[in-house]
């Protein structure tokens, strides 16, 4: 039942037309990964590369998560990868409000369905969506990456570990190590 409605959600998001990102997208990328993955990242919005393919963190971001996630011994196909909002932005430009307010309700499902144990917000966009939505107390970045952030989400025990988005290393690579120590921080809660 879990994986047909991911599935659905999925051609929802590829047929979404609630907001004017719709209208100059080439597709909208609404995840993928495992059904049944324990980790689950989320990243802000989709950028050119994922725009043009239709897939998650497929552009440079992409390959610096691929490393970082091999580096913990996981493997990507092994996870869920999305964004906060489905469709990229013009220009790059950071998602408005009311686009992630309406992706939200997206999100949250996925969430809900693939019932993961680890949850990897990537950036500020993605930390504040995740905060909000669970009732946390919105925080800086530089206050929380890293951190183990026990919840309970329908009675299930829930690890939020949020981090900097990887395409902060293209711009800044001395954050590498940074983002490196929460991706340790990942595999460890995995293993408690």
């Amino acid at each position: 039942m879990g994986e047909l409605e991911l599935s659905q959600i999925e051609e929802i998001v590829r047929i979404c037309l609630l907001c004017d990102l719709s209208l100059s997208r080439t597709h909208a990328v609404p995840g993928e990964g495992s059904p049944k993955a324990r980790i689950f990242l989320i990243g802000e919005a989709p950028g050119k590369e994922e725009d043009r393919l239709g897939r998650p963190f497929v552009g440079r971001a992409g390959q610096i998560l691929d490393h970082l996630l091999l580096s913990i011994k996981l493997d990507r196909a092994d996870t869920y990868i999305t964004s906060v909002v489905k469709c990229r932005p013009p220009k790059n430009r950071e998602p408005a409000m009311k686009e992630e307010v309406i992706c939200n309700r997206y999100l949250a499902r996925q969430l809900e369905l693939i019932d993961p144990d680890v949850i990897v917000p990537m950036g500020r966009h993605a930390i504040t969506c995740l905060f909000e939505m669970f009732g946390l107390e919105r925080q800086e970045i530089a206050h929380v990456h890293g951190k183990t952030i026990a919840i309970i989400v329908h009675g299930k025990k829930k690890k939020i570990i949020p981090t900097y988005h990887p395409a902060v290393i293209t711009h800044n690579p001395r954050m590498r190590l940074s983002i490196e120590k929460d991706f340790h921080a990942v595999r460890s809660a995995l293993q408690e």
